[in-house]
């Protein structure tokens, strides 16, 4: 049974929703189906050009990653409805951003983070260990801000808006995460799970095979720390 480490989880909103896990050690990954509520057989697998196009050969370096839709259209596409995987790693000493495009299933484009509207966490890099949308103006947001949270290693965790490109640092504390301050040390990465019909919610990774979940936008903390086993899910620990 697998204990769970160097692990980087996103969302994938493409279709049926579902995680996925990059275990960077390895270069392997696993796919969680949140309608089933488990890993389909054949997990975990290698990363190559098949399942994760020309990433494949970055997959070692990730270092955090989620999704997004609406926000960004390339070559002429409308944004509208269009679903992005955000993946941030490094390219030698280079921190980069590449977008995923989860309808074509393909990478759309690669950039140094300095040259992209990303530039404001640079300064975080190194300690960010999860990042996740964080949608908050309803249906009709689209040019309105829009914030995204970051967890770090150090204990703090910061706010980031693309479009004012505004920063906001604060502790993990009650306040920011409540429940959160006594594992601070000890997260791993977190992953979205976009719901349509209620709240989403954001589960964050613990060392020791354990885990957190918080309402989105609310945050409020819904449960944990609890282990992460074949009940609360099934398959993500198998070798």
């Amino acid at each position: 049974m697998r204990t769970l480490k160097n692990m980087v989880a996103v969302d994938w909103r493409s279709g049926k929703d579902r995680y996925y896990f990059f275990f960077t050690d390895t270069e392997t990954y696993t796919r969680f189906d949140i309608g089933d509520n488990s890993v389909p057989d054949g997990y975990p697998a290698s990363v190559t050009p098949d399942n994760w196009d020309s990433f494949h050969s970055e997959v070692k370096n990730l270092r955090f990653g989620f999704s997004t839709t609406n926000l960004y259209k390339f070559d002429g596409q409308e944004a509208f409805d269009r679903d992005y995987l955000l993946l941030f790693y490094y390219e030698g000493k280079t921190p980069m951003c590449c977008w995923y495009d989860q309808d074509d299933d393909k990478v759309t484009r690669r950039r140094p983070v300095a040259t992209t509207h990303w530039r404001p966490i640079l300064p975080y890099f190194d300690k960010i260990v999860a990042g996740t949308w964080w949608e908050t103006g309803g249906a009709n947001w689209i040019g309105k801000p829009s914030p995204f949270r970051f967890l770090m290693s150090d204990g703090q965790c910061f706010w980031f808006d693309i479009y004012r490109s505004d920063v906001l640092l604060q502790p993990i504390d009650e306040q920011t995460w409540p429940g959160l301050a006594p594992y601070k040390d000890r997260i791993l990465t977190g992953v979205q799970n976009d719901r349509t019909l209620a709240q989403s919610h954001f589960h964050i990774f613990l060392t020791n095979n354990e885990f957190m979940t918080y309402t989105i936008p609310n945050g409020e903390l819904v449960h944990g720390p609890e282990k992460v086993d074949e009940q609360t899910w099934p398959g993500l620990l198998r070798d």
